[in-house]
């Protein structure tokens, strides 16, 4: 549990630091065909339908990789 919680702090500081000073490098996400954007006067919605299976798939891949 304790290398599970290591890990995952790694690399939310990676996506951070990633964020923070390139921040182009995760400007495609939540703009993929397929993410759904609904906006009125008042409301906005957004749907990251695509966006969220990608990452999904990736995650999937990666503890699956770590696992073994």
């Amino acid at each position: 549990m304790a290398r599970w919680l290591i890990v995952a702090g790694a690399a939310l500081l990676l996506l951070g630091t990633a964020w923070h000073y390139f921040p182009w490098l995760l400007n495609w996400f939540g703009r993929l065909p397929g993410d759904i954007r609904i906006q009125s006067e008042r409301t906005r919605v957004f749907i990251p339908i695509t966006s969220m299976v990608i990452l999904s798939m990736v995650l999937t891949v990666l503890i699956n990789l770590f696992r073994r």
